[in-house]
């Protein structure tokens, strides 16, 4: 029996752009309707998608396509990694892709509690509540495909750091006290592990079937969830008060820089299970040129939604100049870079 096929994942420009700060209500809801439909017509099953059980998707720990690609990632590329033995290179490979996934699905925990928390203080009729439960739905089943994939990896992986593990409990609670802000943070979770997934599905040759194809689920839809990440900030980010406007443009790029980190620097136990020497660390996360050109662009789509959103004033683009994250705002959204960095 051949493997199945994966369907190729649909960039994230085919979902409706974020409506501008002035449009109307009947224009918001009409975008989240299109997103809600989107969600009825194409969405995946983490166990009916996914053929675990296939030879093809079996994990072989002498297969070579776990080696971490030097064209997409920062670690892959470096001297020390590409002199260590093939075998201890796909173990890191498979480690890495294992913890990436492992975060994914503990800040996807995060968003499905935060969802819940918010639309309880919605209205019958809500367009965002129809959204939302679509949204929280399809990020169950990304849980259950990142675990299984880890589950199918063997690697026992952390995943997030453990000071965020530990706080983890009341970053949901944000969903209703400050919701521009949640679903910031929200897109600070989304967009590097997005960006990561479709550096690596464009500039790896060839991966593993299994990780090919979570990739690919996972960027088909979460180009839905990003959609509507941006096109709530882009509607409510200008109707806040001069006074809470002023203090989220301050913590947006800090929220962006923070999650980043803790997304895609790896863990204190990667460094001691693997012996990572820290000045290589230190060099790749984030002070090699290379390195910083990977950190700019992963930020070009949300510092495009702050200038959108009148969430970039002079202090603050101080702010995220201080972060290293500043740079050239994307025309649209997921414009790929003009140079590919090595990435993360």
């Amino acid at each position: 029996m051949p493997a199945p096929t994966p369907t190729a994942a649909p960039s994230i420009r085919t979902e409706p752009p974020a409506p501008t700060p002035t449009s109307s209500r009947q224009e918001y809801d009409a975008t989240l309707l299109r997103l809600s439909e989107a969600s009825v017509r194409r969405h995946f099953d983490a166990f009916v998608d996914v053929p675990w059980d296939h030879p093809d998707f079996q994990v072989d720990r002498t297969d070579e396509r776990w080696i971490l690609p030097a064209a997409v990632d920062p670690l892959g590329a470096h001297p020390w990694y590409q002199s260590l033995p093939v075998e201890r290179r796909i173990e890191i490979g498979m480690w890495r892709q294992a913890n990436i996934m492992k975060v994914g699905l503990q800040f996807e925990n995060l968003l499905i509690r935060g969802i819940m928390q918010y639309i309880a203080t919605l209205d019958n009729g809500s367009a965002e509540f129809r959204y939302l439960t679509h949204e929280a739905t399809e990020e169950c089943h990304h849980t259950q495909m990142f675990q299984q994939g880890v589950n199918i990896i063997g690697a026992d992986v952390p995943g997030l750091p453990r000071w965020l593990r530990r706080v983890s409990p009341v970053i949901p609670w944000f969903a209703s006290l400050t919701p521009v802000g949640f679903f910031i943070g929200v897109l600070a979770g989304e967009e590097p592990i997005d960006h990561t997934q479709k550096q690596i599905l464009r500039g790896a040759d060839e991966l593993p079937p299994v990780l090919s194809r979570i990739m690919e689920i996972h960027v088909a839809e979460e180009a839905r969830h990003i959609s509507f990440a941006h096109t709530y900030v882009a509607r409510y980010a200008p109707r806040l008060s001069r006074g809470q406007s002023f203090a989220i443009s301050l913590a947006f790029p800090v929220i962006m820089r923070v999650l980043c980190d803790a997304i895609l620097k790896p863990t204190k136990e990667f460094r001691e299970e693997f012996g990572v020497p820290r000045e290589v660390i230190d060099e790749l996360y984030w002070d090699s040129p290379k390195s910083r050109e990977f950190l700019s662009d992963l930020f070009s789509d949300v510092r495009m939604l702050a200038e959108q959103s009148g969430l970039m004033n002079p202090l603050a683009r101080r702010v995220w100049r201080a972060l290293k994250i500043d740079g050239r705002a994307s025309r649209y959204r997921s414009e790929p870079p003009v140079t590919y960095a090595t990435g993360a």
